[in-house]
């Protein structure tokens, strides 16, 4: 059985899949990719098909010397039963999907991504969309970090599962 993550921002083509990326790639390296699951989902339809930004791409590989695999979709209510963690970019994404659980079944799953954070203070990764190159090298900076502590945190649950 393994532990699944959901990352969602807007539009599925910057922060989410950036973050479901770098995360799998730190499961890779933790050798864990049989226990751990990754997906990426935008709160809205404009960009469902697409690829990940080509700038994002860029600040990734850069950073990180990985590519940016995926393809853009729009959260859903089934991702609630679907997903053990679903980690919002920001403030306005994490209203968002608990709009779509109105009974308030799932808000437990539901975590902003800037709180496994240790290194930076941030409260929400900022959306590099309309900026320039620096937004994006800054979000990749955010969400390793974020990513990193995700990973601590999700092992510490593993382990409650395991015992």
């Amino acid at each position: 059985m393994s532990y699944k993550l959901l990352f969602v921002c807007l539009g599925n083509i910057c922060r989410s899949p950036s973050a479901e990326n770098i995360m799998n790639h730190l499961i890779d390296q933790a050798g864990l990719n049989d226990r751990i699951y990754c997906d990426s989902a935008g709160t809205s339809s404009y960009h469902i098909g697409s690829p990940p930004d080509r700038r994002m791409s860029a600040a990734a590989s850069a950073k990180l010397g990985i590519k940016l695999r995926g393809q853009a979709r729009q959260f859903q209510k089934l991702d609630f039963q679907e997903f053990d963690l679903i980690l919002a970019m920001d403030k306005d994404n994490y209203e968002n999907i608990l709009a779509v659980d109105r009974s308030g079944e799932y808000h437990h799953k539901v975590r902003l991504m800037c709180d496994f954070c240790s290194r930076h203070t941030f409260k929400e990764v900022p959306d590099p969309y309309y900026g320039g190159p620096e937004g994006f090298n800054q979000v990749i900076d955010l969400l390793i970090d974020a990513c990193e502590g995700l990973l601590d945190y999700v092992n510490s649950q593993e382990k409650g599962f395991r015992e």
